[in-house]
């Protein structure tokens, strides 16, 4: 990676939320330069945006590292991460630890499946939803049309350092994405996985039955 990113990145790590004139201000070059390079790593997956509104006026946009950003400091962040799963592994039986990985993602879910429900989307509309919501997370994530079911694929995964060690976070990904399409996990077939060597996770979502029939 080019050392003006690392250095943008670790701006980043340090302050947690930037503008663009601040990181130019941080690491020492232009606003344009700026942008070009988180441009970049946007597409990378390593640093999201969002608006924040700070009183009169237009809104203003920070970013921020994703989960694949943090992990580009792995130092700490992914042992300590490894060690409580290895801890936590090692006292719990495995059913109780699968329990626990699927309560998280339910819980992550909930935050977003009101917003859904309240925009009444179809389920293309929710699969985009997830799709956009899981890039925002560190993710790349893009899906299609199959016969009689979505593919939904994951080229980047900003849990692969923990999951070499720990794959039962796939467990996460499933159940969170049934739970925003309203499926059960069963329901959703991971048929690859980056953690089995495939270049990209690969999950088959069926249609509802009447959209399998219009189609």
């Amino acid at each position: 990676m080019q050392e003006t990113r690392k250095r943008i990145l670790q701006t980043l790590l340090a302050r947690q939320h930037c503008t663009i004139n601040e990181m130019a201000e941080a690491v020492g070059i232009t606003p344009i330069s700026v942008r070009h390079h988180i441009n970049k790593l946007e597409a990378a997956g390593l640093v999201a945006s969002k608006e924040e509104r700070h009183g009169v006026g237009r809104p203003r946009r920070l970013y921020y590292l994703t989960e694949a950003g943090l992990e580009e400091f792995p130092s700490q962040y992914v042992r300590l991460t490894t060690q409580l799963l290895h801890q936590l592994k090692a006292t719990l039986p495995a059913p109780m630890v699968s329990r626990i990985f699927t309560e998280m993602a339910r819980h992550m879910a909930d935050e977003w499946v009101p917003q859904i429900e309240s925009q009444h989307l179809g389920p293309k509309e929710r699969l985009q939803f997830v799709a956009n919501l899981l890039n925002t997370e560190g993710f790349v994530v893009t899906w299609e049309e199959e016969d009689d079911h979505y593919v939904l694929r994951e080229s980047i995964c900003p849990y692969y350092h923990v999951g070499q060690e720990h794959p039962e976070v796939c467990v996460l990904d499933r159940t969170f994405v049934a739970a925003l399409l309203d499926l059960p996990p069963e329901k959703i077939r991971h048929e690859r996985c980056i953690f089995n060597g495939d270049k990209q996770c690969r999950f088959l979502i069926p249609k509802p039955s009447t959209e399998s029939q219009v189609s």
